[in-house]
């Protein structure tokens, strides 16, 4: 899995924002934000496409259409809100709204970890679990299988877009709803969805 990332730890004051891009521009306003020195995060994962003379792998966004960069509103944005490509920032109304920061540490700790990752759709069922074991130690989510698979669904709320990692089911335990469990610390994952939670409205900034 292929991480796409600039000076990812060197800014934690700076909240995080979703863009919202043009359809397959992703990777060209990741470059182009990069080179104008904006912090920002595409992330990749890797899949074998088949065309009919070859196999290649590709990697492909983890969320198509969006990417994540660290905004202070303090400052100019102009350069970001009129890169080519860029079509918005996700908020609430006409107010942008920060992506959790957990939620993005979930999302590179599942990219970096080795596992298989793939877009998943937004639960709105299942059991909340703790990963207690293995490369997703601390994370937590929401457990599903299907085909003798066992998967943790990670999801970022803003985006209402989610993520599978597919893990060994013994590394997972139940969390009470009622309470934090009861084990060491963890590193949850904020924001989890359930099925009375709205989706939130995108605003559009424009320059």
């Amino acid at each position: 899995m292929l991480l796409k990332m600039k000076d990812f730890e060197t800014e934690p004051a700076v909240p995080w924002y979703a863009l919202q891009v043009r359809p397959r521009y992703e990777k060209q306003v990741s470059q182009v934000l990069e080179n104008k020195g904006v912090t920002q995060y595409l992330p990749l994962y890797s899949a074998r496409r088949q065309w009919s003379d070859r196999q290649a792998q590709v990697h492909l966004p983890l969320f198509p259409g969006y990417l994540f960069c660290r905004l202070d509103w303090s400052r100019r944005v102009l350069p970001v809100l009129t890169t080519p490509g860029v079509l918005r920032v996700l908020g609430i109304g006409q107010t942008p709204v920060p992506v959790r920061e957990s939620e993005i540490e979930a999302i590179r700790t599942a990219l970096s970890s080795g596992l298989n990752v793939r877009p998943w759709p937004m639960p709105r069922l299942g059991d909340t679990v703790c990963i207690e074991r293995g490369p997703l130690e601390g994370l937590e989510g929401i457990l599903v299988a299907m085909k003798n698979r066992s998967r943790l669904i990670l999801s970022v709320t803003l985006l209402q877009r989610a993520v599978a990692v597919e893990i060994d089911a013994e590394w997972a335990r139940p969390v009470s709803r009622q309470g934090a469990a009861s084990k060491g610390p963890r590193n949850p994952v904020e924001g989890k969805v359930f099925p009375q939670r709205q989706a939130a409205q995108h605003s559009q900034l424009r320059p």
